[in-house]
């Protein structure tokens, strides 16, 4: 049996005496897009920043290419080709668009290779083009998370964790990112692990699906059948 891309072993973790999360297991194949859904407090941006080590765990293991990576610094993760985009953006406002996706690239030394995916970053998001020499904090919010995105794919990551990206964003930027985000996937082959809270789309673009409630797995399977399960549809799709 091939062993995980990603495989998250029994984590807990806590911010101070309050626990967030309860021996949380997940896994993701290379090359899938997996989703982790659940309610405001559930526990996902911590699985992430447990995954990244913004947040280490109090017990539990996190593998990721066969490797133990759950004690390894965030640099030293990002440099495995493993990359997190943030909730909130969270970019350089006072650097420019062009200096942000520099940034991105700072683990890498290949000159060409970074010029070669900063035009790529820019066929993707065309917007970002256009911006190029404005500061970041002048950007509208779908432009500033199409940064984000833009900054990781600068890293060079095999797998992107991605946390809310469709969050305070209009429809129409929405379909946009969540095409790209799609596009990653099938041309690139890019192993996608998706914090969502619009369930229904989160559902629509992945394969297999871990539901979080108070920092525990109550659900999982595949996507399509949770957005055929009665309790998934009364709980998080309005039916």
């Amino acid at each position: 049996m091939t062993e995980p891309f990603l495989q998250v072993q029994g984590i807990s973790a806590s911010y101070g005496n309050i626990s967030a999360l309860d021996s949380v297991s997940l896994s993701v194949p290379r090359g899938a897009i997996v989703a982790l859904l659940g309610a405001n407090g559930a526990g996902k941006s911590t699985t992430l920043n447990v995954i990244s080590r913004f947040v280490r765990p109090t017990k539990g293991s996190v593998r990721f290419d066969g490797q133990e990576i759950h004690q390894l610094s965030t640099d030293d993760i990002v440099r495995k080709g493993l990359v997190q985009v943030p909730e909130g953006r969270q970019i350089f406002r006072d650097m420019s668009v062009q200096e942000n996706l520099e940034m991105g690239a700072y683990t890498r030394r290949d000159r060409a290779g970074i010029h070669r995916d900063m035009d790529y970053v820019c066929t993707l998001f065309p917007r970002l083009k256009e911006r190029f020499s404005q500061k970041a904090a002048t950007l509208s919010g779908g432009e500033q998370q199409m940064l984000a995105m833009a900054r990781a794919i600068m890293s060079k990551p095999r797998m992107i964790l991605l946390d809310e990206p469709s969050m305070g964003l209009a429809p129409l930027v929405i379909e946009q990112i969540f095409n790209t985000i799609q596009t990653l996937n099938r041309e690139e082959g890019m192993t996608i692990l998706l914090v969502e809270q619009n369930v229904k789309l989160a559902l629509s673009v992945s394969s297999y699906a871990y539901i979080l409630e108070n920092g525990e797995v109550v659900l999982e399977g595949k996507s399509e059948d949770l957005k055929n399960d009665e309790a998934v549809q009364r709980a998080y799709l309005g039916s």
